[in-house]
């Protein structure tokens, strides 16, 4: 792991994430970076802010963007918000506003 960066108490589920996060696993960052804008899913947001975010990182310790790939990603569940909407007969029915902790680790490429 060269750089990280991470994004805490996402308003996103962590399965919707995961979807979308195995598609840029061990790719290059920035062909990444291209796969995330030209897809249509919502956690395209919040993982392209993360991984520029660790692009900046690699900068500032010195390491060129088009040497690195995304060596580790991770989604782990966050707290949930817990809501309640009527339901029938005065009754109340549960809802779990879940949240996503992403975590992005760039690496050097193999030979470099």
């Amino acid at each position: 792991m060269i750089v990280k960066a991470e994004g805490k108490f996402l308003r996103i589920t962590p399965t919707k994430v995961r979807q979308v996060m195995d598609l840029i696993r061990r790719k290059d960052a920035l062909s990444a970076r291209a796969i995330l804008v030209s897809l249509n899913k919502r956690p395209k947001e919040y993982l392209i802010k993360i991984l520029d975010s660790a692009i900046a990182n690699a900068k500032v310790k010195g390491f060129n963007p088009e040497q690195l790939y995304v060596s580790r990603i991770i989604c782990d569940v966050g707290p949930a918000w817990k809501r309640f909407k009527a339901a029938a007969f005065g009754r109340a029915a549960p809802i779990k506003k879940r949240t996503s902790h992403i975590r992005i680790e760039l690496d050097l490429k193999a030979g470099e």
